[in-house]
Formats: C-alpha cells, sequence, structure tokens
C-alpha cells in the first residue's frame, strides 16, 4: 500500500537504516547523511527533468560565482603575480596579513567600525521608514519610495558630500561654523583624520536606504490583514504587538534578504572612502579591507596577497550573516 502510494506520489522509497545501538554519536551520524544522501540522489533522479531545465543557470552560476571563490581561496596559499604561474606557499599570505601588515589591521579596524554603526543603524532607519511609508496613502507613498530610493540608483552622488565639506571657507559647513563663530580656520574635513571616517560614515548611512529599504516596503505590502484581526482576538491590543507577533514574522525572507544587503554593503565599502579621502588616505585613517584589497589586487598585483585578503573578507561576512541568521529566528518569538 505504502509503495503503491509513494509511487503515485513519484516519491523514492529509501529504507531507513536500522542501527544495533551501539554506535558512536559520529558513527550515527555519517550514517543518517548517509542514508539523506541515498534519498537526495533518488529524488533527484525521478526530478531529472527538473534539473534539467535548471542545468543553463546552474552552470553559469558555478562559472562564473562559485568558480572565482574556490579559484581566490586556492589563489591565497600562493604567489601569484599575474606574470608568472602561482607558486604555493602556504600560509605565508595570511601570517604577513594578520602579523605583519599593520595598515591590514588599520582597514580591519575601520571596516568593522563601519560595519557595527552603518550596518544595524542603516537596517533599522531602512524598516522604520519603510513602516512608516507604508501608512501613507497609495500615490504618497510611491513618492517617498522614490526619494528614499534615489541616493542608490544616483551613482556618485555621494560626490556631493565633496561640495559640502570642503576644505575651504566656501564649503558649507566650514561656512556654517565660522558664522556661528564656533571655529575661526576652515577644517580640512577629508585630511584631517580625526573627521574623515565620521563623515564617510554618514554618507554610507545616506546611502544605505537602497534594495533593502525597497524589499522591506514589498514585505510590509504583502501582510495579509486578516491576521491582524485573528491577533486582536488572540490577545494582540497594540501597534508594537502587532509589530512584532505579526507582521515581522510575515516578512522573514524579506528581512533576510535586507539582512544580506546590509552586510554586503557594509563590508564593501571602498568607492565612498577612496573618492573623498583619497586612495590612500591621511595616515590610512579611512583605509578599509576593500581598499586594501584594491591596493594589492589592481596596483600591485600581488594576487595571491589579494586573494588572501578576498578570503578573510569573506570570511567575515559569513560569520556576520549566521549571527543576523540566529537573531532573526527569534523574532516573533
Amino acid at each position: 500500500m505504502a509503495k503503491d502510494k509513494a509511487k503515485e506520489n513519484n516519491s523514492p522509497i529509501v529504507q531507513m537504516p536500522v542501527t544495533t545501538g551501539n554506535e558512536t554519536y559520529l558513527q550515527k551520524y555519517f550514517i543518517l547523511r548517509k542514508h539523506k544522501l541515498k534519498v537526495a540522489w533518488r529524488k533527484a533522479k525521478v526530478n531529472k527533468n527538473c534539473y534539467l531545465f535548471l542545468a543553463p543557470y546552474a552552470i553559469i552560476f558555478t562559472l562564473f560565482y562559485l568558480f572565482p571563490v574556490v579559484a581566490s581561496i586556492f589563489f591565497s596559499f600562493t604567489y601569484y603575480n599575474i606574470l608568472q604561474p602561482p607558486r604555493f606557499i602556504g600560509l605565508s599570505n595570511y601570517m604577513s596579513l594578520l602579523l605583519e601588515d599593520d595598515i591590514f589591521l588599520i582597514g580591519v579596524k575601520n571596516t568593522l567600525i563601519i560595519a557595527l554603526v552603518t550596518g544595524p543603524l542603516g537596517y533599522i532607519m531602512s524598516f522604520v521608514f519603510a513602516w512608516m511609508i507604508n501608512e501613507l496613502p497609495r500615490w504618497i507613498r510611491s513618492i517617498a519610495v522614490i526619494i528614499f530610493y534615489a541616493p542608490s540608483i544616483a551613482g556618485n552622488c555621494f560626490v556631493i558630500f565633496s561640495v559640502f565639506f570642503r576644505g575651504d571657507a566656501y564649503g558649507y559647513a566650514n561656512a556654517f561654523l565660522m558664522n556661528l563663530g564656533i571655529i575661526d580656520n576652515p577644517i580640512l574635513w577629508f585630511v584631517d583624520p580625526r573627521y574623515m571616517l565620521p563623515i564617510c560614515m554618514v554618507v554610507i548611512l545616506w546611502m544605505s536606504l537602497g534594495t533593502g529599504f525597497l524589499s522591506f516596503v514589498a514585505g510590509l505590502q504583502g501582510v495579509d490583514t486578516s491576521l491582524f484581526e485573528a491577533g486582536a482576538i488572540d490577545g494582540v491590543r497594540n501597534r508594537w504587538q502587532e509589530l512584532w507577533y505579526i507582521t515581522l514574522p510575515s516578512m522573514k525572507p524579506m528581512l533576510m534578504f535586507g539582512a544580506v544587503m546590509t552586510i554586503t554593503t557594509s563590508f564593501g565599502v571602498a568607492d565612498v572612502t577612496m573618492q573623498l579621502c583619497g586612495f590612500p588616505s591621511t595616515d590610512y585613517a579611512a583605509r578599509t579591507i576593500v581598499a586594501h584589497l584594491i591596493d594589492y589586487g589592481q596596483q600591485r598585483f600581488e594576487m595571491g596577497y589579494a586573494c588572501a585578503i578576498a578570503a578573510i573578507l569573506f570570511l567575515m561576512m559569513i560569520l556576520c550573516n549566521k549571527a543576523i541568521q540566529a537573531l532573526l529566528r527569534r523574532v516573533g518569538t
């Protein structure tokens, strides 16, 4: 009977492995993994036509996304300058990065500061603005979405901040402070190490209302309104309880997408600091990991060393992504 039902549903039949009870935890783990692989293989054979349709995208993804990542990790263990064949040197690149390269450590510190400040703050601001805009009439909401999303699609629009923070009396910030009598001489905002990173973080925060913001707007529009009526019957009394127990759990995929985009943006900062503060910046005060990667990859052509930088950045982003996933699982609980 079970076999006939399985044939009707086109589902593979794989018997569960029999254990004696004397196996260790590790042995049981590998037995279970082997069983899951058999089930996956049977399912793949049953659904082989679906995999044929997915094959073009899978091939492109492997060639242009997966293979470059694997190649970068491989080259990180080599000395490779493009002109000569790569030469395996083990962990030398990583040892040099962590123990000898003081500029890289400055870049790590600056990148973490930018990520810890602009990441959560930009993520929260994106959701709060999306939540507020969602309550507006439709035509006003459309205009507001365009206004908030415009900085993300305007290219190098952050260069306008170089006018606001010019290092002479004609800059708006200096002129404003001098008129108030707060300062006597113009401040070199993008040359003085004390001001470079904070101003860059303000610019990055201004540009952070991007794709994550749009995903939040779409997620809020997709929440089933009947859930609010059911929540009111179950004891939800105010808007904050609606937000925590209904709205946020209903849009977890959008929250995760926004978190991934925020992580990518926060750890991938380089253009803003390079355009505003120069490359390299004064005392490397605005140096980031990606700027250090560009320096060694595109200027010095030490590709093995650059790949080691990319591997460390990749690991940092994965760990941060795992931490955010663990936090999002607690939403609504």
